[in-house]
């Protein structure tokens, strides 16, 4: 896997490329001396959480013929206070699935999976001791 990263601009503005063209602007925040022009780049690794887990999900609902009509996830984080480098801590993800004949028991099981054995990036935070929690709402 490859990523370029390209400055922009004369402050922290960066433009990400990956080996498929795929664009994605990061930045500091405005307090840090950034334009706040981009996603910071800690934002950006609860975004994967999120994308990734969201693709298991899909995937394994879809494996057992349940179909999602609406799929929504909020992730809220909570990084170490006073420290240099200050690492993602907690993280709380609420997966928000919608399906006229969803299984809630298959839709909890299937965020189960994901969050405990299939989503890389749920286990690098957690190797980086970030305390992982979640909880899945169906048709709510």
């Amino acid at each position: 896997m490859k990523i370029s990263l390209q400055r922009i601009d004369d402050s922290f503005n960066m433009e990400a490329v990956d080996a498929g063209g795929h664009k994605v602007l990061m930045d500091s925040s405005v307090e840090n001396g950034g334009k706040g022009n981009g996603v910071r780049p800690m934002q950006m690794l609860l975004m994967g959480l999120g994308g990734c887990s969201a693709i298991d999900v899909a995937m394994i609902l879809k494996k057992q013929r349940q179909e999602l009509t609406d799929f929504r996830i909020e992730v809220d984080g909570e990084r170490e206070k006073g420290k240099e480098p200050s690492i993602w801590e907690k993280v709380h993800i609420i997966f928000h699935l919608k399906g006229a004949n969803l299984d809630p028991d298959k839709a909890t099981r299937a965020v189960e999976l994901s969050m405990t054995k299939y989503c890389s990036v749920a286990e690098t935070l957690r190797r980086a001791g970030g305390d992982l929690t979640w909880e899945t709402r169906v048709n709510e």
